[in-house]
C-alpha cells in the first residue's frame, strides 16, 4: 500500500524516517465521534449539510468551519466522481481537533497524484480537490493502495471542543 503525509501550508513537516500514518489521531468510541456514514452520489449535499451541522454544533464556526467543510466536500466528491461512487465518512473530535476520514474502495489514487499539489491552472476543468483541502487543513493524510484510499483531514481549533456537547 502506498502512503504518505503531506502537512498543509504552514504545518510542521513529517520528519524523515518516521513512519507516518493515516490518522495522527485513533477514532475514538462513540465519545468525541460525530458521524459516522455511508454514502454515494446522491448523498453528497446531504454529507456536506450533516458535516457542518454537527461541527458547528460541537462549537467550530466562522471561516474554519466553511473551509473544512468544504475540504469535506471536494474529498466526498473525488470518491463519488473517481472511485466507484460510495464511501464512509468519520467525523469526530479530539483534543484541540476535528478530524474526518473519508474511505473508498476504490482502484488506488495514480502515483503522480501523491506528490505536493500545485496551484491548479486557471484553465483547468477539475483536478482543485486535493489542492483545496491542503489550503483549508491543518494536515491531510493519504494512504492509498489497489484496495481503496483513505484521506483524512484535521483542522485545529482554537480552544478544545467539548465532546460531550451535543
Amino acid at each position: 500500500m502506498r502512503q504518505g503525509v503531506r502537512p498543509a501550508p504552514g504545518a510542521e513537516p513529517v520528519e524523515a524516517g518516521v513512519s507516518p500514518t493515516v490518522l495522527a489521531e485513533p477514532v475514538p468510541a462513540a465519545a468525541g465521534r460525530l458521524l459516522d456514514r455511508r454514502f454515494g452520489r446522491d448523498e453528497i449535499t446531504l454529507v456536506r449539510h450533516e458535516v457542518s451541522a454537527r461541527l458547528g454544533t460541537a462549537g467550530l464556526g466562522g471561516d474554519r468551519l466553511a473551509g473544512f467543510v468544504l475540504a469535506v466536500n471536494e474529498v466526498v466528491t473525488n470518491v463519488v466522481l473517481h472511485a466507484g461512487g460510495n464511501g464512509r465518512l468519520l467525523l469526530w473530535l479530539a483534543g484541540d481537533s476535528a478530524w474526518c476520514s473519508v474511505t473508498d474502495s476504490g482502484p488506488g489514487i495514480p502515483t503522480h497524484y501523491l506528490t505536493t499539489p500545485e496551484i491548479p491552472e486557471a484553465y483547468e476543468v477539475g483536478g482543485r480537490g486535493i489542492w483545496l483541502a491542503h489550503q483549508l487543513c491543518d494536515e491531510v493524510t493519504v494512504a492509498t493502495g489497489p484496495i481503496g484510499t483513505t484521506i483524512g483531514l484535521r483542522i485545529m481549533v482554537a480552544t478544545p471542543i467539548d465532546t460531550h456537547r451535543q
